[in-house]
């Protein structure tokens, strides 16, 4: 069974910066479509960003233009880049991985944007 492993999550400050990262256990991580949902206190799990397994991305309107989603195949791993927080993305920052059809998520990491 694969195991998605999120960190990098913390507080920051608005208009600041992180990182985050989701490593995958598996072989078949380079055919997988990865992405990073976020749910945010009392409201629902939303995609923030999605990565296919051709590398083309798509991002959730509110953060397009701040956040970069990328891969790195060799390592397994997906990435969150997160510029200029705001509030509002506080949340709980999940990794999903899509592939022959089926979702495994990681357990989250908390993003805390402070004003």
């Amino acid at each position: 069974q694969v195991q998605l492993v999120e960190s990098g999550g913390g507080l920051v400050q608005a208009g600041g910066s992180l990182r985050l990262s989701c490593a995958a256990s598996g072989s078949i991580f380079s055919i997988s479509d990865m992405g990073w949902y976020r749910q945010a206190p009392g409201k629902q799990r939303e995609l923030v960003a999605t990565i296919a397994a051709g590398g083309s991305t798509n991002y959730v309107d509110s953060v397009s233009g701040r956040f970069t989603i990328s891969r790195d195949n060799a390592k397994n791993t997906v990435y969150l880049q997160m510029n200029s927080l705001k509030p509002e993305d506080t949340a709980v920052y999940y990794c999903n991985r899509r592939v022959f059809g089926m979702d495994s998520w990681g357990k989250g990491t908390l993003v805390t944007v402070s004003s």
